[in-house]
């Protein structure tokens, strides 16, 4: 038995498993981490292309895609915990361009028949998801208020960084568009960590990546976690894949050079604009597993990070909002992240937080078992409905050997 029981057998049969997935095509390669108690393994397979000869290895860079939104509610709760912001207060003085909000009146009905707001969007409703304005999980078209969101370019799919303008601008088109819902009603997702991402930067004075680079990312040592990758760096930066939605073969979503994460965006999202190693994050999953402590490093108090992994939702909100069928049966969204209420598998454990990366992303933090697990890959999907993640989350808890 190891210091931290794992099975060394049983990371084994996650190893083949893993391999499997990479052998049969699902993705040019993968990375895994598993941390317990001090213990960790890392596990590298495949390659960084396909067709390609350059090794995956436990430094490759990653486009880990909507895992940027916990790092941006960090970054917003160290600003309340320094009383820059506050939970409960409008964002308006801040973000004039959100003040005086309308409400459509009906989903699919015209986006300029509105009413006001009941009140305006607070810090807490952007952390929460419940400012009244998400994506949609539905074909484009479906409703006009998708037509208006794209004819203002403000993004309203998967990351595409370099095609977004910068936050000024980005900030003033989504004021010209309404909300959804009142502020509160609903859970939707991922607008708001955009929107915090401009927050951020007004409240510090500072550019998103600066101000996570200076308190989250270099006292964390996350020495590869930025907005975009620097050219020396690009040799280890995996070309990322989409499966193609008639044969299902893997198809360049970005390449590694010359793409989309290859020069600084003018728009740093808060939402899904970070690149990051398995180690990179890794670091910061156990700064929040400790309470906001990593090594010598005060991050957040223990306390402020009990509120951001408790549930936040009311039991309407989650009966009301869309995600995927049953989601919110057994997990919930705290302040940046995702948290699960009830276990449903043996990988879902109550009390385990993190989120995905649709990308190809995932990482989760179980205090129950002190553990924090990673995988990374470089091919898009909707990572719930994944074998690769399923398969995953499965190997790390069969692993567990106490």
């Amino acid at each position: 038995m190891s210091t931290g029981n794992l099975s060394k057998a049983r990371l084994a049969r996650m190893h083949e498993t893993m391999a499997g997935h990479v052998a049969r095509g699902a993705a040019p390669g993968v990375v895994t981490l598993v941390s317990r108690r001090g213990e960790t393994h890392v596990d590298a397979i495949g390659l960084t292309e396909v067709d390609g000869r350059t090794p995956m290895a436990r430094d490759t860079i990653f486009r880990i895609s909507s895992m940027t939104k916990p790092v941006t509610a960090v970054a917003a709760m160290i600003l309340v915990e320094e009383c820059q912001l506050r939970l409960d207060d409008p964002v308006d003085p801040l973000l004039p361009e959100l003040a005086d909000r309308q409400v459509m009146r009906r989903l699919d009905g015209s986006v300029t028949d509105t009413v006001p707001a009941n009140r305006p969007i607070s810090v807490r409703d952007l952390l929460t998801f419940q400012l009244g304005f998400g994506v949609f999980f539905a074909p484009p078209g479906t409703f006009p208020i998708q037509d208006a969101i794209a004819e203002a370019g403000i993004g309203d799919g998967p990351p595409r960084p370099a095609e977004l303008p910068g936050p000024n601008e980005w900030i003033r088109r989504f004021g010209t568009l309404p909300l959804m819902h009142q502020p509160g009603e609903r859970w939707m997702y991922n607008t708001g960590s955009d929107i915090l991402g401009v927050l951020i930067e007004r409240a510090s004075g500072q550019s998103l990546e600066t101000f996570c680079r200076r308190r989250i990312f270099e006292p964390l040592g996350m020495k590869d976690t930025a907005f975009s990758v620097p050219a020396v760096k690009l040799d280890r930066f995996a070309t990322s894949y989409e499966p193609d939605p008639q044969t299902g073969a893997l198809r360049v979503y970005d390449p590694a050079v010359g793409g989309q994460w290859s020069s600084p965006p003018a728009f740093q999202s808060g939402s899904g604009g970070l690149v990051s190693t398995v180690d990179d994050f890794a670091a910061f999953g156990q700064m929040m597993l400790a309470g906001g402590r990593y090594g010598d490093e005060r991050i957040l108090s223990r306390t402020t990070v009990q509120a951001m992994v408790t549930d936040h939702l009311t039991p309407r909100v989650k009966e009301e909002s869309g995600f995927f069928p049953g989601y919110f049966d057994s997990r919930s969204w705290g302040l940046g992240l995702a948290v699960v209420t009830r276990r449903d598998s043996p990988s879902a454990v109550p009390g385990q937080f993190g989120w995905d990366g649709g990308l190809g992303t995932s990482w989760y933090s179980d205090p129950r078992e002190d553990l924090t697990a990673i995988l990374m890959t470089q091919r898009s999907g909707f990572p719930q409905l994944s074998e690769i993640y399923l398969d995953f989350w499965t190997s790390v808890y069969q692993a567990l050997d106490d």
